[in-house]
């Protein structure tokens, strides 16, 4: 689901995306609040007190459940790279149908989460959130990275020894192709679809 896609509130603009904390869950409602705000306006354009107001909660709400915006976003990006790290896997598909095959897979599965999830990606990537502040945010992200990684040593595997580059280098600079890629798709998408 594409958090940069959802409708108004019919209010006529004036809480444009806003959405009624009614149903008793605020942590799920400041997340999803979060996750419209960073397509609206990217990572750094709103402050916890907006992501409050956008989930019809007062600005001292959301203490109860995040210790301030910074791991509101810490949380944003976990859940990010968790379904980052799901998507990575099942196109790995333990290697099936083949590797070659599998390891071009992983490489659309990642495109393919960048424009499908922009502010997901917005979050884990672009945000300044420090993986180390969380470990669950650590292991998410070592868990989305693992996949590329196991990818890299079985395809280096195959290869004759004397030849074989190392697994973490070449998961490394497939990951940094991947990332450049999508990041330049997301900044100048206007201009790609001109082209394309």
């Amino acid at each position: 689901m594409s958090w940069s896609q959802r409708g108004g509130s019919g209010d006529g603009g004036a809480g444009e995306g806003r959405r009624g904390y009614h149903h008793g869950n605020l942590r799920e409602a400041l997340i999803r609040a979060a996750l419209e705000l960073i397509a609206q306006k990217g990572p750094a354009g709103f402050t916890f007190a907006d992501a409050a107001r956008w989930a019809g909660v007062s600005s001292a709400a959301p203490y109860r459940h995040f210790r301030d915006r910074d791991a509101l976003m810490a949380d944003v990006a976990r859940r990010g790279f968790e379904l980052f790290a799901e998507r990575l896997g099942r196109a790995w598909n333990d290697a099936a149908p083949d590797p070659f095959t599998a390891f071009e897979n992983v490489g659309r599965a990642y495109l393919a989460f960048a424009r499908d999830e922009p502010a997901f990606y917005s979050a884990m990537f672009e945000a300044g959130v420090v993986l180390d502040a969380d470990p669950e945010l650590r292991e998410a992200a070592d868990r989305a990275f693992a996949v590329l990684r196991q990818a890299a040593e079985t395809l280096s595997a195959r290869l004759p020894k004397e030849r074989r580059p190392p697994a973490l280098m070449v998961a490394l600079h497939v990951w940094s192709l991947a990332h450049g890629v999508a990041s330049l798709f997301a900044r100048l998408r206007n201009f790609w679809r001109r082209v394309c």
